[in-house]
Formats: C-alpha cells, structure tokens, sequence
C-alpha cells in the first residue's frame, strides 16, 4: 500500500471563503468552463513495461517535492486557491519527504521506499494508471504508474523517444518552461507581470547572459560543428523533442486542457479560447540553459568585492599586513577544510601567484555598479521597484554563488553488501511546480531514469542507467575573471589590443499592465547591458586615476549549448560502461559540477568545467588589465574560446574509500570562488557521519540515508563552534544568572545533538527551542563583537560582503530567499572557530593573521561571550523571529520552515525545516552488464 502522507505533515492554512489574492476578479464561469472541459489521460492496461536491463535489483529510490505534475487547468487552479484541494500528483511526493526528518531514526533497509520512490526501471502491470501514444504515434509510449504519475517513455526509434520526451515535458511542466524561456530572455514581466519578484528574476539573469537571438542560435550550430556524429545526434535529438513539446500544446489549445495560468496572465480567453500559446524554437531551450547555468554551474566572480576588501585591510593594517590579514580571512586552501578527494592528491589551481602580474585594483571610492534599468514609467518607477533592482544586482555580482547540493557514496569495501551505496542529490530550491521533474526514458542509445530540468528533459541530467547511477553537486570554482577595459573617447568606448573600439548596446524592453494573477499596475523599462569583448560591463571605477570598465568573462559564456552532449553520453549504457567512461562523460559538461558515480564495483568522482589557462602571474582573486599579456591562453574573443586545463588537472578519483560533497573544497591546492572554505563548513557535518559509519563498516542504505538526515537538521554552528564557546565561558564560574540559565541550555542541546528538529511529527515545536533561540540571536552579535573592534568597521564591513556572517535556516539568503532549506553554506564559522583555539590555547593550522577575541586575551574574550549571550538570551522570540509574509513574529518553526515558491497557479502547504536535496537518490547496484 502507498504510504499515506500524515495531515500533521503539511502546514496548511485556511483559506476563506472568498477567492483569495490575484483569484478575487475570476468569474464563477470561467470556473464552470474550466470544469466543463477536464483533460484525463486513459487508464489503459499495459503489459509490465520492465523490459529494459535492470540491474538494481530493487535497491534505487528517488524522491522529487512536491510532485510530478507541475501543469494544471484553471478550474484546478481554482479549486487549490479557495479549497486548498490538489490536482492529482501536484503534492503526492511532498508528505513523505518531508516525513524523513522525524521518521529517519527508525529507518531500514525495508522502510526506505517509505520515504523514497522506487526507481526501479518500468512500471509492474498492476500500477499502470495510464497508457498513451502521444499525437497517435506508433513509435513511442507514455506509461504513468499509479503512484507518482512519472512518465516512463518507451521508443522504437530515437524521434519517437524523443518526441515523447517532449511531450511528457509539456504535460507535466508546459507553463513553467514558458516562464523560464522568458526568464532567459530578459523577458519576464511582458509575459507574466510586473511584480517586483518577476522583476528581480529577470534582471539577475539577463545581467549575467544578455544574448541576442543570434548568439543563440550561433550556440547551437557551434555545440553541433564541433562534435561529429553526436552533435549531429543532440540536434535530431532537440528536434524531435521540441516537436513532442509543441503537439502537446496544439493539442491541449484545441482540446482546452492548457495550463490555467495563460488565462489568468491574459494568454488565452477562457471563452472564446482566443489568444496564443507560442510554439517552441531551438533558440528557447538555449535561453533555459542559461539560466540553469548560471544559477547553478557557473563558479567565480566577485573579483572587484575581492579588491575592496584588500584595499580596506590595506588601509586599516598597511600594504604587506593588510594583505596578510585579508588572505587569512580568503582561507584559500586553508590546511583544516574538508575534502572531497582526501586521499592527499594535489590539484593545484587558481593558487596565489608568487609575483602577481597586470592586477587593476580600483581607486579608493571610484567603484559604481553600472547601472541596467533604465527609462522606467509607472509602477516600475517606484522604490520598491527600484531596491528589487539593487538586490538582485547584489544577488548577481557576489562571489558567494548559492550553489548548492550534497554527496555521501560509500566504496563497496565498507558496506554490508559489498556494493557501493550512494546517497546524493541536487538542492536546487523549492518551487510550485519544482524545476526539476521526474521521467524514465527507454529507446535506442538511451537508457535512464531521473531528474532533469524542465523544458531541458530530452536526456535525463541526474539519476540512473542500467547498472549505474550519476550525480552532482555545484563545485563553485572559478572560471570567471574580471577586467579593467581602459576607456578612450568617451564611456562607451574602450581600449582593445591598443584600438579604440565602441562597446556593443544590447537591450530588452519590457513593459506590463495588470492581469487577473498579477494585479500590478502597469509600467514599463528597458534594460540596457554594454557588451565588450572581454564580456559585459559590470562596474566602473578608476584605476591609478584612468577611467576603467570592470567587465566579466566567464569560459561558459555563449556555451550553455555545449554540455548536451555530456548529458548524452551519461544516458547512452553503450558509452558508459564503467567508472572511467563516466569521467570522460562529465569532462564534456562545462558547467562548474562535482560529478559522483556509483555501480556494483566501483565509485568515481569528476569535477568538471571549463577551467581557463590564465596568463603567468595573473592572480585569479582580483581585476586584472585588459591587454593580452593577461588574457586567458589562446582566447578567442569571436567564440570565447581558450586553453583550458586537461582533464588530469581536474579533481578526480576512483574507488576511494568514501566521498561527501556539500560544496565544500573538492581537494588539496584546489581554489574555489566562494569564500568559507576553512575549518568549519557544513560539509563537516557529512564528512564526521561518514567517516565514523565507514570506520564501523557494513554500511547499508538506511544507514547512510540516516547519515544524511541527520547532518541535514544538525546546526553547524552549535555542533562544531559551540562547545569551543563554551570551553571559554566555562574558563571561569558564571555567576550570572540570566547568563548561567543561557549555558545550561546551550549545553544541554549540544549533549543532545545539536539538531533542529520537532518534538514529534507534526508538532511544530522545536525540542530545544529556547536553545536555538538564543543561538540564532546570539551568532550575529558575537560575531560582530568579537571582529568590529580589531578589523575596524570599514574591513569588518567589506569582508561581510564577501562571506556573510551568518546562514541560519531563518535567514534570507541565496536566489530564492528564506524559506529555502539550504542553509549553514556560508558564514563566519571558521574565522570563529580558529580565533577561538587561538584564545584557548590550542594548535591551528592556517589561523588567521591577528587573534581578535579578546585581543587574545581569554578572560576578555569570556567577557564579550558573556556579554553578548546576555544580550541574545534577552531577546523575546518575536524580536528573533519578526515575521514576514509567511510566518507570524515569533513563530520559529515556521520561520525556518521551508515553503515552495509558486512559479504557476498551484500553490503547497509549509513543510519543516531540512537541509537536504530537492531531489534525491539512493543507490545499491546489485549487479553490472
């Protein structure tokens, strides 16, 4: 029997009577009208479609929140917006994942699908829900089981499989691909409204890939021209899968079946069903691409925040001490961080160069962002408007990219099987409909199961072949630089190899007016990005009094297209055969990934990327001159084509005794983009879990599964930096009682794991609440006492905008806000933690230049900790927890909850806290070809 999801699971608040929000104006009518012309697929008996070579013998699970159907009519939408009720497969995959985090202790082997799907290949004849032939094909078939609704597309011809790949991806995730080919194109608003959040969207992407519709396609023709046989193949592939997308959509306009949201953004007439649903082109999958690559393959940058901060240590300590001091705080191969590859193989690269060459730092004060909207009327003109603007530039600009995701694979020497155990996935958010979805692909030359993008689902990107299972997790290094292009004539003008040339002026003009899903009102701008060969102008400044652009040139730029064909080889079980085929799978995907492996026998890791050769003595850290001598070996600015390090120069292994991820330093004299690699990061919080399961050996799946739930509700703060804390009050009695009262239930949360988690299902309390509370309000204020007075505000400042002080779950952070799951990637832990051992006396490796608690002083150090917990453990809940749109003040649970953030029409309940992939494997292959 299906697991049934608790009510207790889901927050759910009522809903009245009225039709709510940006329903309140749809007519009783258009309900009926909607509810006249309901779409179903058939139910039609099939034969056990398992015949594809499996060979896990029924050991893969995945789980996708909050379910496989993303698409819904408007009278569903409807329906969900003044009843709460669900449309069949919207929410069915969300209660047992979110019932993990209270139900993981108790878990086996046997109960693992309790909270996971089977992944296993086809569906057994008795949960066939629905069988289809998509347009009346002969060659290819669509078979939804009965328990999540996952398309299982079997073809007897490539076009067929791939024409049904499409149209699955239509049926489940049509008016979410929509959004995102819009997204890409800098074209949000004109098509689903002004809001400030459609606004930030599009703004944040469009200032990273501002392409025109020739470099699109140019994407295309150069991903097939350079890759023979296959890139032939990826393009018939693209083809045939945009075909199935589009008769999915002729079909549902004429049969009246489309998603909900073209009537509510004014796309279709609900009566008369006149209006438009565009057909999609090559060029849109592209602009998806770009997105995703961005967001989450696409490690680097920050190099100008990077020289503001060396500038302010410079100015607080001197040239050779503030330097010294910003590189202890940069912690850029730290000896204490936690490794991927730990077997103490060196991979060196973006590593400080002995004599820094051509570097451009700014004048002290010339730095301005420059600036993308312009020419704004109406409600675009607004100061809402206006700050959603300069925090998504924010957004955009910082090097603390929120990649996210986490690995734990166990090498078959330690499990209790003696197959190797995986259990990864990507944290890519939570979003109503989620951007990945689910789908089995079975023809020739493909065999897989998994997750893919939305609109991008052609090949499965994550999941399973045959007798192997693959994924990844943002690897964050840096394949962006930035360059100060002098000026000549005028601001738009600039210096290349010694001619005066004009920028390019590429640019989107949006305009809006109220719709009945998004009531604002009407307005309009027109984003402007100058492009230079060295890539779009991101700030201006001076340099030794010169009047410069900073642009940024990253190695993906005008290249999304080309890690389709990496995609490719992982779905093809004719090419990958074994670990090492696998890496060279990976070495085709130029998105900044680490890329895990797990079959019968082996393991495997890959980072991959396209990882420019940077010019002898250019340091990757800072902006550097736009002058050949330090460009990029053998660029190419016509292409954006360069030397890029060999494979072998790339973090990688096989068959190591065990591999965790969590963004953290992939291995030894590896730079990553992101600050925060150092002593404490949360992929400590895997690392000691599997460490300690493999040291005990007989691994199995619940166990590491275990492992991961754990990590994922354990705060990192209070597991690895609090009991040093401790260790230093506890230098002295505490004869303060409020202070004392504070300890005790530190202390005791730590004893008791230290974790996030609810008293029972459902309850909705935290055990150890107070603890947390004054934990949460305790970090930012210690921080700041412990580090303003020795950095002095201005570098205290600057290095905040680096690395930010804190990521609790409560926290508004990274490209979706709070709400978002992810947490404890960034922060001041380490720069905490070694400060602190220095206090008490203890050995560390890479400290930090100066000791600032205390000034190194332990009974003053104690005094600042005291002082500051006094002030936390004053704070109410309701100062801690302020609330916002979702949560009352003082409610903590649901300020750390996690909500999916509606991209369409339907909308989720509230789910507790985890910090965990969106989408999820675990693996144990039995058996290999």
């Amino acid at each position: 029997m299906p697991r049934r999801t608790p009510r207790t699971t889901l927050d759910r608040q009522r809903t009245s009577r009225r039709l709510p929000g940006f329903l309140k104006t749809a007519s009783v009518c258009v309900l009926v009208a909607g509810l006249l012309s309901p779409f179903s697929r058939s139910a039609v008996a099939a034969p056990d479609t398992t015949a594809a070579s499996d060979h896990c013998g029924g050991r893969c699970s995945d789980i996708l929140p909050p379910g496989q159907n993303g698409n819904a009519t408007l009278a569903q939408i409807l329906l969900n917006q003044a009843f709460g009720t669900q449309p069949a497969h919207a929410e069915d995959q969300l209660g047992p994942y979110a019932g993990l985090a209270t139900g993981y202790r108790g878990l086996t082997d046997a109960t693992v699908n309790t909270f996971f799907n089977d992944a296993s290949f086809g569906v057994p004849a008795d949960q066939v829900a629905s069988t289809e032939k998509p347009a009346g094909r002969s060659d290819v078939t669509i078979v939804r089981d009965k328990k999540t609704g996952v398309p299982h597309i079997t073809g007897t011809t490539r076009y067929g499989t791939e024409f049904g790949a499409g149209y699955a991806a239509a049926q489940d995730r049509l008016w979410l691909m929509d959004v995102f080919r819009h997204v890409g194109r800098g074209r949000l608003t004109s098509f689903a409204g002004g809001a400030p959040a459609n606004q930030g969207l599009e703004q944040q992407f469009y200032r990273n890939a501002p392409y025109t519709e020739a470099d699109l396609q140019a994407q295309i023709d150069n991903a097939v021209a350079h890759n023979g046989a296959r890139g032939q193949q990826a393009l018939a592939d693209v083809k045939a899968y945009l075909d199935g997308i589009n008769a999915y959509i002729d079909a549902s306009d004429s049969g009246r079946y489309f998603p909900g949201e073209y009537v509510l953004t004014g796309h279709k007439d609900s009566i008369t069903n006149a209006g438009t649903i565009e057909h999609f082109r090559i060029t849109d999958l592209v602009a998806l691409a770009s997105v995703i690559g961005s967001l989450f393959g696409s490690g680097g940058g920050g190099e100008v925040n990077n020289a503001l901060s060396l500038l302010a240590a410079q100015a607080r300590y001197g040239v050779e001490e503030g330097t010294k001091v910003w590189e202890s705080f940069r912690e850029r191969n730290d000896p204490e961080a936690v490794l991927t590859v730990h077997n103490g193989e060196r991979f060196p690269y973006g590593t400080k160069p002995a004599d820094p060459q051509g570097e451009a730092l700014p004048d002290t004060g010339s730095v301005t962002t420059e600036p993308l909207v312009y020419d704004r009327t109406g409600s675009a003109a607004t100061a809402t408007a206006e700050s959603t603007s300069a925090a998504a530039a924010q957004t955009v600009l910082g090097s603390a990219r929120r990649g996210m995701s986490n690995a734990l694979v166990v090498s078959g020497k330690h499990t209790a099987g003696g197959h190797p155990i995986a259990v990864f996935g990507p944290q890519t958010g939570y979003f109503a409909p989620q951007l990945l979805m689910l789908q089995e692909i079975q023809g020739p030359g493909i065999s897989a199961r998994g997750a893919s993008f939305a609109g991008l689902s052609m090949y499965v990107e994550l999941g399973r072949g045959q007798d192997y299972a693959w994924s990844a997790t943002t690897s964050g290094q840096d394949i962006i630089d930035t360059y100060a292009v002098e000026l000549c004539q005028d601001d738009h003008h600039y210096l290349y190899r010694g001619t005066c040339t004009a920028m390019e002026k590429v640019e989107q003009k949006n305009a809006w007016k109220p719709t009945t899903a998004d009531g604002t009102a009407a307005g309009s701008y027109t984003m402007r990005v100058w492009r230079t060969k060295y890539g779009p102008v991101e700030y201006r400044a001076t340099v030794g009094g010169k009047k410069v652009a900073y642009t940024t040139l990253r190695s993906s730029y005008l290249h999304e297209a080309d890690s389709i064909i990496g995609f490719q080889m992982l779905n093809d079980p004719d090419f990958v055969k074994g670990p090492e085929d696998f890496q060279r799978a990976a070495q085709h995907i130029n998105y900044t990934f680490n890329w895990f492996y797990a079959d019968s026998q082996h393991t495997a890791y890959y980072n991959s990327g396209d990882n420019p050769v940077r010019a002898s003595g250019v340091d990757a850290e800072f902006p550097v001159w736009a002058r050949p001598a330090y460009e990029w070996r053998n660029w190419d600015p016509a292409g954006n084509t360069a030397d890029y390090t060999p494979p072998s120069a790339h973090p990688h292994s096989v068959d190591q005794d065990y591999y965790i991820s969590w963004n953290n330093k992939q291995a030894e004299e590896y730079t990553t983009a992101p600050w925060g690699n150092g002593s404490v990061h949360r992929g400590n919080l895997l690392d000691d879990r599997v460490k300690r399961l493999v040291a005990a050996g007989g691994v199995t799946r619940a166990r590491l599964v275990q492992a991961m739930a754990d990590a994922g509700l354990a705060d990192l703060r209070a597991e690895d930096v609090l009991p040093r804390l401790l260790q230093v009050i506890d230098s002295a009695p505490v004869t303060d009682s409020t202070a004392a009262a504070a300890v005790s239930k530190l202390r005791a949360w730590v004893t008791a794991g230290a974790r996030r988690a609810e008293t029972s299902a459902g309850a909705k309390k935290y055990a150890d609440a107070d603890a947390i509370r004054i934990l949460d309000a305790w970090w930012p204020l210690l921080v700041e006492a412990e580090f303003r007075p020795g950095l002095g505000t201005d570098l205290y400042t600057a290095i905040t905008r680096n690395l930010p002080v804190d990521e609790a779950p409560s926290a508004g952070h990274g490209p979706t806000g709070s709400h978002a799951g992810s947490s404890f990637q960034y922060g001041w832990w380490s720069y905490v933690d070694k400060d602190v051992r220095v206090v008490l006396g203890e050995s560390v490796r890479g400290p930090l230049a100066r000791t600032y608690c205390g000034d190194g002083s332990l009974a003053a150090c104690r005094d600042i900790l005291i002082g500051t917990l006094k002030e936390a453990a004053g704070k109410t809940a309701a100062q801690v927890y302020p609330g916002d749109e979702q949560c009352a003040a003082g409610d903590q649970w649901c300020a750390d909850s996690i909500v999916h953030r509606t991209l369409g029409g339907i909308k989720h309940g509230k789910i507790g806290w985890q910090n965990r992939p969106t989408y999820q494997q675990v693996v144990e292959f039995t058996s290999h070809r």
